[in-house]
């Protein structure tokens, strides 16, 4: 069964020109081709790269969020709770009022000791400050890295480096969905290696994925976990302006044109080539999506509103305690009672 599933996923017509056949793909006379077994190596380069990520977020990002004074607010930790870490675990990080209120109960704790529990208990299983900013720091450079090797590819017109480039950048994203569990969670997001799939036209996947657009978003995190709002606001213009540019405006009128045109000239079409055009055609509608959201973004920016990564998880302020106090004594004036001196005064 296996060798007939097999069969089927490598049958010619499916990847190939009526024209060819994968023994017109077999290394001779000096010329060689790139074969699915090189995937391979893939995997032990994904593994070297959680290694040097793990060196960097030590070695070079952590001291450098000290330069940058990234600092950790401090959590209060939830008191342990057998009946309340149960309900967590088991059921609803947020309970409905008519939950709180029947854990209350089994519980022993008032109802606003138990949504206090809550938000400390939520606020633990949150990624620190630090651990945001060395994820950062590591995307940034090796997008940084990316960017300067994909323009030196394009140029170049030897295809070992076009191979490589390749292989290190589905290298690094294999690393990524190693490392999925334990990195920073978001809310949503799409994921756009999308664009890594191969392509007729070697050189069009490389215009199109050399990763400009991704060292904006990393460094404009690494500068807002730092506190630098001006300079995050201004990473996010140029950022606004590369990804509409080159995702709008160049990808589809120029790389798709070659991919979808060209092609054409050379043989008839075959499942391979719609295949692969039906994925740029899914890429270019994530990319009209994330160009909405940026524009819509760009417009609270414009209007002077805070404009903030919609997918962040945000911790919650724990101010229980100050509700507390001004049940029992009033207003606060820095940490302190206000005293009330409208009485009315007696004769």
């Amino acid at each position: 069964m296996f060798q007939t599933l097999y069969s089927y996923f490598w049958w010619e017509r499916l990847w190939l020109p009526a024209n060819l056949t994968w023994a017109d793909l077999e290394d001779r006379d000096g010329r060689v081709y790139a074969k699915a077994s090189d995937l391979y190596i893939t995997l032990p380069l994904a593994l070297l790269f959680l290694v040097v990520r793990h060196l960097f977020e030590t070695y070079v990002a952590t001291p450098l969020a000290g330069l940058l004074n990234v600092k950790e607010k401090v959590r209060l930790k939830a008191t342990p709770n057998a009946v309340l870490e149960k309900f967590y675990a088991a059921t609803s990080k947020h309970p409905k009022q008519a939950d709180v209120e029947m854990l209350s109960k089994k519980s022993g704790c008032t109802v606003r000791q138990v949504e206090r529990w809550f938000r400390r208990r939520r606020n633990q299983d949150r990624p620190s400050l630090l651990k945001k900013f060395r994820e950062a720091s590591w995307r940034f450079t090796f997008y940084l890295i990316a960017f300067i090797a994909g323009m030196a590819v394009i140029v170049d017109s030897m295809l070992p480096s076009q191979y490589w480039y390749y292989m290190i950048e589905l290298s690094f994203y294999w690393s990524l969905l190693f490392s999925i569990a334990s990195d920073v969670k978001r809310k949503v997001g799409v994921p756009s290696p999308l664009s890594q799939c191969p392509c007729p036209v070697p050189r069009a996947p490389l215009t199109s994925r050399a990763p400009l657009t991704s060292c904006a978003p990393q460094s404009a995190k690494m500068f807002n976990y730092a506190g630098w709002r001006n300079t995050c606001n201004n990473i996010f213009i140029v950022f606004a302006a590369v990804f509409i540019i080159t995702r709008l405006v160049i990808l589809p009128f120029w790389i798709m044109h070659c991919t979808v045109f060209y092609p054409l000239d050379l043989y008839p079409a075959f499942f391979g080539y719609y295949f692969f055009n039906f994925m740029m055609v899914v890429l270019q509608s994530l990319h009209i999506f994330w160009a909405y959201l940026i524009i819509r973004m760009a417009q609270k920016f414009i209007t002077g509103k805070v404009v903030e990564d919609e997918r962040s998880d945000r911790e919650e302020t724990d101010n229980s305690e100050e509700e507390e106090e001004v049940a029992k004594n009033g207003p606060l004036s820095n940490g302190h009672p206000v005293l009330n001196n409208n009485h009315r005064k007696t004769d």
